[in-house]
């Protein structure tokens, strides 16, 4: 695979010193470049991301990932210090893309977001709209507002519903597990695997799997950092200040907005949001591709309906999956983009079943059966009936 690593020096701003600014550009040139941005904040391009690419460029795109300000090898100023908080502002980020675009020489490129990356991407095309081809948002993150979304859905699925998911989640609360961590492992449950996952962990005291799922959807005191990996300690400031992560509870049970409440304390309070990209999406004028897992609970379907009915130029796409899936299932998000690459973004309504049956590539795809296969060995081990 074709891949350049490359350093770009970005100036001292206010109170930001001057950094370098790392992204890499790989896969064949000559179609319309694809700008990939991850979710978070807090993933890194660089790392996580060498399959993804080694995939794009076997499909012929042409992909260019920033290295996010404050993560993995864009980390430091030039000093060899931490970039500050006053670095840390969207506004500063969507300059960091329009630099790399200029030293690329590209006048105009397909740009794909995921999650928080989807964010970036809109106010990107809010921001600089002659610099963007045409736009996939995945897992669309659209407004601080969109809480009340997010609470409906988990409630209509664990709290309201008369079924086994719902009097499991019940029966842990009565039992005593703190309701932000009974919150957070069923959500990423359902997201990874739906309700053959979430079934078993609810059916048997907490177990292997169920600790499994903490260590990975679960937010403590501490600041989580897998350096160029995760690393949210300081972007974190974006979280807070400009995204709203520290939400207001509404007192109700399985509340979101509890989530990244016990890291509040250390980030600035929420100030307000730099875009309102609600209206912002009426104005796009290229074609825009939204793609919309049917378990995703952080950012739930309504909202790739509500931007997909706003968008002049509009492909709503349904796959059967949870959150992100240039995460969880990135060959989905490859063929979309290739297809959008290529004008075709109108077939993709066809195409859904299609990509579901697309391979699932990578660590988030072998997990949820791990998880499965653990919690079925949690179920034997307490009845004592481990086979010999």
């Amino acid at each position: 695979m074709r891949e350049t690593l490359r350093s770009l020096r970005r100036p001292a701003v206010g109170g930001a010193p001057a950094f370098d600014l790392t992204y890499v550009r790989s896969g064949p040139r000559g179609a319309t470049p694809v700008v990939v941005i991850p979710g978070g904040p807090g993933l890194a391009s660089v790392l996580p991301y060498r399959g993804l690419r080694r995939w794009a460029a076997r499909g012929g795109l042409d992909l260019v990932m920033v290295e996010h300000r404050g993560i993995g090898r864009s980390r430091k100023d030039l000093d060899g210090r931490p970039l500050p908080p006053d670095a840390m502002r969207i506004s500063a980020v969507l300059d960091d893309l329009v630099a790399v675009l200029d030293a690329e020489g590209i006048d105009r490129a397909v740009v794909v977001g995921s999650s928080y990356g989807s964010y970036l991407a809109m106010a990107f095309g809010a921001r600089h709209p002659e610099r963007v081809a045409s736009m996939l948002l995945d897992s669309a993150l659209q407004s601080t507002r969109d809480v009340g979304l997010e609470r409906q859905r988990l409630r209509e699925l664990f709290w309201d519903a008369d079924d086994d998911m719902a009097r499991g989640v019940k029966r842990l609360m009565v039992a005593g597990v703190a309701p932000r961590v009974v919150l957070d492992i069923v959500r990423a449950a359902y997201e990874l695997g739906g309700a053959d996952l979430v079934l078993p962990l609810l059916r048997h005291r907490p177990g292997l799997a169920w600790k499994a799922l903490g260590a990975y959807a679960t937010r403590d005191g501490g600041l989580p950092r897998i350096p160029g990996i995760y690393e949210f300690d300081l972007v974190g400031t974006i979280a807070f200040r400009e995204l709203g992560y520290a939400g207001l509870p509404d007192g109700r049970p399985l509340d979101p907005a509890l989530t990244y409440l016990p890291l509040a304390p250390l980030f600035p309070p929420f100030d307000r949001e730099p875009y309102d990209l609600v209206e912002a999406v009426h104005a796009f004028g290229f074609p825009l591709v939204v793609l919309s897992g049917d378990r995703d609970l952080r950012t739930p379907p309504a909202i790739a309906e509500r931007v997909a009915s706003s968008a002049p130029d509009a492909t709503l796409v349904r796959i059967r999956n949870g959150h992100s899936a240039l995460d969880t299932h990135p060959m989905a998000l490859l063929n979309a983009t290739r297809r959008l690459v290529r004008g075709q973004q109108t077939l993709l309504s066809g195409d859904e079943a299609a990509l579901d049956r697309l391979p699932r590539k990578g660590l988030s795809a072998a997990f949820p059966a791990l998880l499965l296969r653990v919690a079925h060995l949690d179920a034997l081990l307490r009845r004592r009936v481990l086979p010999r």
